[in-house]
């Protein structure tokens, strides 16, 4: 009974709950279909009640393109316009092209044996048309049958020969009897030796020795007589001591440049055996007139000589015979050796019997100098000698001396001493002995003194002043060839076979040097000019290599590899080379095979530098002017043309303060033509005195660090000779007035210029910032860097030319500020520029603030700007103001911006791609630098970004300043990536790939590169947990406080650093670097985002750096920034070489390749027996090699292997 109830109770209960839920579903549905009939009676009463509508009107098909395009350009106009931006130009094809046509001989209108010689005559110097005419006449043809000898060894050596047409092979007769070829002679070459036709003008002439040269084919030979030079000298006596000069200065320059410099030979250049002076014995000139009255030289030539040789004199022969009171000052050296003794002919000595012997021993001495020097009146030397006595160990003159004498020993012995490359130690070159001269090199060039002179002993000379000597030289200028024949006497014979092989080419402005994938078979080295070498890859594009100037090496890597040429060089300008035949190199490797060791090491650190390069080349660095990052192309510009815009642009003052900033940094010289006029001539600018004038200007390109050329304001002849000899091109505008572009400008662009174009835009002091400059750059062809001067107010201030010139005059008197724009612009023109680079860190980077600051107290300019990430915000605050106050002030306001909490907040967006939009971190840095553009600052700035579309490294240096400043500063996850606004690129943070770019400030002409890092520093100190790690173990360690803690990474840290892998490797490569500077303030403590702590972090920043720039004050280190690179070079008698890279060179065949000497062809003994050659073959012997240096190769292959 019970279990009946209770079933249908259950039963009810269901009905129940079953009735409600259908009454629920019915409700829900009831209320739907109700809501739905009342829409669809609001429907049909809106429609039935509604106002009737506007009728659509149909377009006509010739309306609608004209109502679309309306509406789009409303569309356009409503979006927010960007600035204009710099159109990306490439370099003209004349920049990185040589001339396809080369010279024909036969299209010329002269006759072909007529060229070749005055192609060769001009090694000596510039012959005007009626001397060259002169030395044609002395002509004459020689055929020669193939095998036929020109000359052989002890036949006279008093000839020039050309090659007309066919071949000539240059041999060396060596002792074991083989005679291999040094050289092949082509026509339009020569063969002769300088030291040769210079023992014909001094009237010594020699057989060849161990020289000959023979037909390796039919050819056509012009020999000219040295004795030409005779009949010439003697018309026109004017040209002696200018040639003489010439001959010296190539010696000194070419011989030794290539000898020691890049060989390190030292005692194998000079016979240690010189000419002493025998009393009976008297030279005989026979190539000079004996009558004195004809050997007065003519005042251009003696003054071009004197300006060569850094001597001034009066324009009026002054008395032989000096007053006595004047001697005294007038003879003695600038620096005076310590314990020497002067002793002259004037009297006024205390001990009356000392004078007496004194003067008797100068006496002497005087009539011994009168027969070397063969001067025909004694007293020209009353006066002009000194009688010097030093104490043993006594410096008689110094390596690298300017002001040198000729000294003539007496008594005593002095050592001519020497430096060795890259070494302190010096080794011994020769000795000088009673009745030898020492010094006359220096006196007759110019140049600085190439050794040292040390007295062993106690020591009596004369010596001569090199003013003294010019002043002798002016009345009786035969002098000249008896103390250059001393100088031939003291070369070994070494040198007169390396002076045969030695070949000099003039290249005129745009001709090839040599071509890519021409045969390599020799070497050559800038005397004069400029030259530029391209690369065409395998897409046909062009890219610049380098460039060379005055010094440089080229081609000698191929060479040494007997590869092809890599790469195409060409003439930037007129330029002359002297040219090592390969074959003259492996002889001097077969006599002295220590030079492979010095061959070695100088292609060593050519590939060291390629392994230890910039990471930009590997990265693929892409900038605007990556054509020109090829190196620092400013290092050896000799010349600079200044060229007007407009006629409103104050030139002569600009120049003049130029001059003055690079007057701090060497020997500046500033040409106009007023300037040309007063020297030279009225006339020096007419087409007939062409060589007159060409010789002129490279005497003082040798005479200055740098020459400035200033054009006139129209195109006239000096204008085109200012561009013709410039290695870059400086246009000057005003930034205040509108862009243009000049009359001057537009010829330029119509002709093939190949020198660097850079635009200099002067400002006031007190006038308004940069604005513009991308126009100024677009309406422009293409221009390799631009530049903003603010200029003290004398420049723009209304004066006469000597009013100008009297201003300027005071000015000059006082030394240049280095913190001024145009001594920035002295030190980027002659490659000294001094880079700051500010790496990335959050808040760690406002000690760069205090850094600055200390940096400005310590007197250290900076001309180039970068930075990454927080270095990028406060270098370009820094590149904008130029103040550190200023700079301070907004750098602290922007980050107590980032300490607002509510802004970050409102930034906060569904994390996609990243927690916040950026619009608030986008307004904070817009907000700094409003809508000012990259080009528009003051000093050089470029900031890194990481272009993650193309994953690659971007340089910018033009552009939107305050979105490449915020692409920089892009924090992954944190910030989403700025689209750049000229690709679409997407950029992130530069820190990912380069936090310290050092390297890209070194690629862009920095000197030195101070490098500021502010960067976190990682944990190394990890827990070593095995094979394998379990999550839940490192969270019990982590919560369990009695448990021991450990460090492991996690996710987000391992992501962390593996994104700044690659920016590790490259901040030690940096910081391992000879040209960075590095710097790192104790900021650890310091979080990333505590910006609140500005001023105690700026704190720490400026006593750091006020230490360390206190350091390098004392420790020299702020002097050698300051220092000119090439005196350094000077100084460290190590010269850097710019040799082009043969990219199929290997580390493994390297000691091989360079210590390989070619086999010797056995040599041919030519027998003329009634005019029929008869051959005998000379047996090769076979050659042993030094084991030092294959010692010092396997020492070398093993320090290679250790790099890998």
């Amino acid at each position: 009974m019970n279990s009946k109830n209770e079933i249908s109770a259950r039963l009810q209960q269901f009905v129940e709950e079953r009735m409600q839920t259908t009454m629920l579903t019915g409700v829900l549905i009831g209320a739907a279909v109700a809501v739905s009939l009342i829409g669809i009676v609001v429907l049909f009463l809106y429609r039935r009640f509604k106002l009737p509508g506007v009728p659509q009107y149909r377009f006509r098909k010739r309306d609608k393109v004209l109502f679309y395009g309306r509406k789009i350009m409303r569309k356009v106009f409503s979006i927010s316009i960007y600035p204009p931006t710099l159109q990306p130009k490439e370099p003209p094809p004349s920049l990185l092209e040589a001339d396809l046509t080369e010279f024909d001989v036969q299209s010329s209108n002269m006759p072909s044996e007529v060229l070749y010689m005055l192609k060769n005559v001009r090694v000596l110097g510039h012959f005007e048309k009626p001397l060259f005419l002169e030395l044609c006449r002395h002509m004459v043809f020689i055929e020669l049958q193939e095998g036929e000898s020109l000359f052989r060894p002890g036949d006279d050596d008093d000839s020039i020969f050309v090659v007309q047409d066919g071949r000539l092979e240059l041999c060396i007769h060596e002792n074991d009897g083989t005679e291999p070829v040094v050289k092949d002679v082509l026509p339009g070459d020569s063969v002769h030796s300088l030291l040769s036709i210079l023992d014909i003008i001094t009237g010594y002439p020699a057989p060849y020795k161990t020289v000959c040269a023979r037909a390796a084919t039919r050819a056509t030979i012009l020999r000219l007589p040295a004795s030409a030079f005779e009949s010439v000298f003697k018309k026109y006596p004017e040209t002696l001591v200018r040639v003489i000069q010439i001959i010296m200065v190539r010696l000194q320059r070419v011989t030794f440049l290539a000898l020691h410099n890049y060989l390190g030979l030292t005692t194998e250049l000079f016979n240690p055996v010189g000419w002493k002076l025998i009393s009976s014995h008297m030279i005989v000139c026979v190539c000079v007139c004996t009558q004195t009255h004809t050997w007065r030289v003519a005042g251009n030539d003696l003054n071009m000589a004197c300006e060569r040789a850094r001597v001034t004199i009066d324009d009026t022969p002054s008395s032989p015979v000096t007053p006595k009171s004047s001697l005294k000052k007038s003879v003695t050296m600038q620096h005076t050796p310590s314990e020497v003794f002067h002793y002259t002919d004037s009297g006024g000595h205390s001990d009356a019997i000392h004078l007496s012997k004194s003067c008797t021993i100068l006496q002497a001495a005087k009539k011994d100098l009168l027969g070397i020097i063969q001067l025909q009146d004694p007293s020209l030397l009353e006066g002009r000698v000194t009688l010097h006595q030093v104490k043993a160990g006594s410096v008689v003159a110094r390596q690298g001396d300017q002001e040198v004498s000729i000294q003539f020993v007496i008594s005593g012995l002095l050592h001519v001493y020497q430096r060795m490359i890259d070494r302190e130690e010096e080794t011994r070159l020769f000795v000088t002995h009673p009745g030898e001269l020492v010094g006359q090199l220096a006196v007759l060039t110019g140049e600085p003194l190439i050794f040292t002179v040390r007295a062993q002993r106690d020591c009596i000379f004369l010596s001569i002043s090199k003013t003294h000597f010019y002043e002798i030289m002016r009345v009786e200028p035969k002098v000249v060839l008896n103390v250059a024949h001393t100088v031939v006497r003291r070369m070994s014979s070494f040198v007169r076979q390396i002076d045969f092989a030695l070949d000099w080419m003039a290249v005129e402005a745009g001709r090839a040097v040599y071509r890519q994938g021409e045969k390599s078979d020799s070497t050559f080295i800038v005397l004069s000019g400029r030259l530029r070498s391209v690369i065409m890859k395998e897409d046909g594009k062009k890219e610049l290599i380098g460039e060379y100037g005055r010094g440089d090496l080229i081609g000698v890597v191929e060479t040494l590899t007997h590869q092809n040429r890599a790469t195409t060089v060409h003439a930037v300008r007129d330029s002359e080379l002297a040219k090592l035949p390969e074959g003259a190199l492996s002889s001097i490797k077969r006599k002295f095979p220590q030079v492979v060791t010095r061959l070695i090491h100088l292609l060593g650190q050519k590939i060291l530098q390629q392994v230890n390069g910039p990471l930009t080349g590997f990265l693929a660095l892409h900038t605007p002017g990556s054509k020109w990052d090829a190196g620092n192309q400013a290092s050896n510009l000799s010349t600079v043309t200044v060229l007007p815009v407009s006629e409103e642009v104050p030139l002569t003052a600009f120049t003049l303060e130029l001059q003055h900033a690079l007057m701090a940094i060497g020997p500046t010289l500033l040409l106009t033509s007023e300037v040309i006029k007063q020297r030279l001539g009225a006339a020096a600018l007419d087409s007939v005195h062409e060589y007159r004038l060409s010789s002129w200007l490279g005497q003082q390109e040798d005479l200055h660090r740098i020459v400035l050329y200033q054009t006139d304001y129209t195109l006239t002849p000096w204008t085109q000779r200012c561009i013709r000899q410039a290695d870059c091109i400086i246009i000057v505008g005003l930034g205040e007035q509108d862009p243009v572009v000049g009359e001057l400008e537009r010829m330029l662009e119509g002709s093939a210029v190949r020198a660097q174009k850079q635009l200099v835009l002067l400002h006031r002091e007190d006038g308004p910032p940069p604005t513009g400059t991308v126009d100024w750059l677009n309406m422009r062809s293409w221009i390799s860097r631009h530049l903003h001067l603010s200029c003290p107010r004398r420049v723009f201030s209304k004066r006469s030319l000597p009013k100008l010139l009297e201003l300027y005059q005071r000015v000059f008197e006082k030394p240049a500020d280095r913190h001024s724009d145009f001594s920035r612009l002295a030190r980027v023109l002659t490659g000294n520029a001094i880079a700051l680079i500010l790496g990335g860190g959050g808040a760690r980077g406002c000690s760069q603030v205090g850094i600055m600051r200390a940096l400005c107290e310590a007197g250290i300019p900076v001309d180039l700007i970068g930075g990454t990430s927080i270095g990028s915000l406060m270098g370009a605050i820094y590149a904008e103001d130029r103040s550190h106050s200023r700079m301070k002030m907004r750098a602290k306001e922007w980050a107590m911006e980032m300490t607002s909490v509510f802004k970050k907040v409102l930034d906060l967006t569904y994390p996609v791609t990243s927690m916040f939009s950026g619009a608030a971190f986008n307004s904070s840095i817009s907000n700094v630098f409003k809508s000012k553009q990259i080009e528009d600052l003051r000093i050089p700035y470029f900031n890194i970004t990481t272009d993650i579309t193309a994953s690659a490294m971007r340089v910018h240096t033009d552009g939107s300043l305050w979105r490449y400043v915020r692409a920089s500063m892009s924090l992954s996850g944190y910030l989403p990536p700025l689209c750049d606004p000229k690709d679409g690129h997407l950029l992130m943070d530069g820190g990912y790939i380069n936090n310290l770019p050092a390297d890209v400030a070194r690629s862009m002409g920095a000197k030195v590169v101070i490098a500021i890092d502010v960067g976190s520093r990682d944990e190394t100190n990890l827990t070593n947990y095995g094979d394998s790690l379990s999550g839940w173990w490192l969270l019990w360690k982590r919560l369990n406080p009695l448990a021991e803690k450990v460090k492991v990474l996690n996710m987000a840290e391992i992501q962390t650093r593996l994104a700044y892998v690659c920016c590790v490797r490259q901040l030690e490569s940096v910081k391992s670097s000879d040209y960075c500077e590095y710097i790192r303030p104790p900021i650890d403590r310091y979080r990333t985002l505590e910006f609140g702590k500005f001023d105690e972090i700026a704190e720490v920043g400026y006593q750091h750096g006020k230490t360390v720039f206190d350091v390098w004050t004392r420790s020299g280190v702020v002097d050698k920034m300051l220092k000119d690179r090439h005196q350094e070079e000077f100084h460290n008698t190590q010269s850097k070489n710019n040799v082009v890279s043969c990219p199929n060179a290997s580390f493994t065949d390297l000691a091989e390749i360079v210590s390989r000497i070619e086999p010797v062809k056995p040599a041919l003994r030519i027998m003329i027996v009634s005019n029929t050659l008869f051959y005998s073959r000379v047996v090769n012997v076979k050659l042993s090699h030094n084991n030092g240096p294959l010692r010092d190769y396997n020492i070398l292959l093993i320090l290679f292997d250790k790099l890998y």
